[in-house]
């Protein structure tokens, strides 16, 4: 299945994610619905294999409610028919970062309470460092002979489409936010569907197109692009674990029509491969990406068939909130993030008055609308402080509006970084450092780094009478946390900047990081080996 369907129809009414692949599925069963390097599904076979996978999970003891964590290393066929399984069940779907370590791992799979684990054989060590909750079964993907015996369990034992509600959750995905330990973001079916409904409007998606990622699965921009497909009958052309070679001859070879690399460094590594050149990308009539103006305006010059749009979004708004299109200027689509998508609302405040600030002023993000999450798993103390009575989701991003509607992105407002596209709490790394017995205060801020954009850099006081080296404290994050989290600079300090409260002041830290690496002339962060 290397070219895609006759155009398919608008969408049909649904209430659930796997309503509306099965509706797909009855209106054109050989519509191709997902390309991976390793095998290709129609809707019709999709559809069948997620019912199969749901048998699977109701044998397994899967009942409405509970939650299904999927840790596995890349985005798959397997890995969407048991994320839909599970859905068809009732059951909530919690992917879970392949990058995590040990702690991390422990954290998610008991705070979410999983009833149970899908993974492979390469996580066994991780899983069993990590022990998983009393009563959570794990299941080995395609090494588990009871489990894969379920799929002959009967229809009847399963809760089949139709029985689904669009205020059911599908999924639980956990970010990285500005506390010590990520929150669970609950996301309803009936978000899904509007993200889905909006980027399929905005780039006007048809059956006609393919539609190319990198994203996984355990990531918001991946369902995005999945939704987007389903939403416009198109196919998700995936990559799978990414690889610049085989991600550019995928492109080429399945005549991608519109390409969501999201992040810069994904699509630089496409473009810069030694077979870019030669690549015949004609079909690609548009690019998605996130990045500073200037190296987007490089990107489009490089791809001069297709453009190039930016959007602006978060796992709190299902993906993004808006969104660039095809008619909009350069300068518009290399500076802003777009216009908010269909039924998006959105508020430019000021941080410490709450008031709205007219155009090209930039304050706090707010937004709600019907691709908003439903709340922080177990967390109601984080929700109520996000989404306040009226329904706005407080994003702690700062924003401008600019007269003609568009939004420009502008900084955080909340302690957090930015690696490579991966969200990082500052807390969390300190939350770790401070483990250390050497290590009294931990205070973590971003450093620029040419390749990711930001890296964490540490500032440590010792505990008195303690020694230890800057590179031993990198080393002790290094297997520990998840590789894009560990420090890439130290710095041991015997003081630090405080506010008149007595706070540490981080915009100084920030100021003294950047400062210490332009006078020593690095742009770049050095590799962390890993163990």
């Amino acid at each position: 299945m290397t070219s895609s369907g006759p155009a398919a129809p608008a969408a049909p009414a649904a209430r659930t994610v796997f309503d509306l692949l099965d509706a797909r599925a009855a209106q054109g069963p050989h519509w191709p619905a997902a390309s991976f390097p390793a095998g290709a599904q129609s809707y019709a076979e999709l559809a069948a294999s997620s019912r199969e996978s749901a048998r699977r999970l109701r044998a397994a003891g899967v009942e409405p409610g509970d939650r299904v964590g999927i840790l596995l290393r890349e985005a798959s066929l397997s890995y969407l028919s048991l994320a839909l399984g599970a859905m068809r069940l009732g059951a909530i779907c919690v992917p879970i970062n392949a990058r995590n370590k040990t702690h991390e791992l422990a954290y998610v799979m008991h705070h979410a309470g999983l009833r149970l684990l899908l993974t492979s054989g390469e996580f066994g060590d991780l899983v069993r460092e990590a022990e998983p909750p009393e009563g959570c079964r794990t299941v080995v993907v395609g090494s588990d002979p009871g489990f894969d015996a379920g799929a002959e369990a009967g229809d009847e034992e399963i809760r089949l489409e139709g029985r689904g509600e669009a205020t059911d959750p599908a999924l639980l995905l956990y970010t990285s936010g500005t506390t010590a330990n990520p929150k669970g973001c609950v996301i309803e079916h009936r978000a899904l569907l509007a993200a889905g409904r909006n980027g399929a409007e905005r780039m006007q998606v048809t059956g006609e197109d393919r539609m190319w990622t990198p994203m996984t699965f355990f990531h918001i921009g991946g369902w995005q692009v999945w939704l987007t497909c389903l939403a416009g009958g198109a196919c998700l052309s995936h990559v799978g674990f990414f690889e610049a070679g085989t991600a550019l001859d995928q492109l080429e070879r399945e005549r991608v029509t519109i390409a969501f690399p999201a992040f810069e460094l994904i699509w630089l590594a496409v473009l810069d491969h030694p077979r870019f050149p030669e690549a015949d990308l004609g079909a690609l009539r548009l690019v998605i990406n996130v990045g500073v103006p200037e190296r987007l305006v490089r990107m489009q010059e490089r791809v001069p068939q297709a453009v190039q749009i930016s959007v602006l979004g978060m796992t709190e708004s299902c993906g993004s909130m808006c969104m660039g299109q095809a008619t909009d200027s350069l300068e518009s689509r290399t500076t802003t993030s777009g216009r908010p998508l269909p039924g998006m609302e959105l508020r430019v405040v000021d941080p410490g008055t709450g008031e709205d600030l007219p155009p090209g002023v930039a304050g706090e993000l707010l937004f709600r609308g019907p691709a908003a999450f439903s709340g922080y798993f177990r967390d109601p103390e984080s929700t109520a402080r996000t989404i306040d009575a009226d329904g706005w989701v407080h994003t702690g991003d700062l924003v401008r509006r600019e007269p003609d509607g568009t939004v420009a992105f502008v900084s955080r407002l909340k302690d957090m970084l930015k690696v490579g596209g991966e969200n990082v709490s500052s807390a969390e790394i300190e939350g770790y450092l401070i483990t250390h017995p050497a290590v009294a205060v931990a205070a973590v801020v971003g450093a620029p780094d040419a390749r990711y954009g930001e890296v964490a850099a540490a500032y440590v006081q010792l505990v008195p009478g303690a020694e230890v080296t800057e590179q031993e404290l990198i080393d002790y994050c290094v297997g520990a946390i998840a590789t894009f989290k560990v420090p890439r600079y130290v710095r041991i300090v015997d003081e630090y900047p405080l506010t008149a409260t007595q706070k540490i002041q981080k915009v100084v830290l920030r100021r003294r990081i950047e400062d210490d690496l332009r006078e020593r002339g690095v742009t770049e962060a050095p590799k962390l080996v890993t163990r």
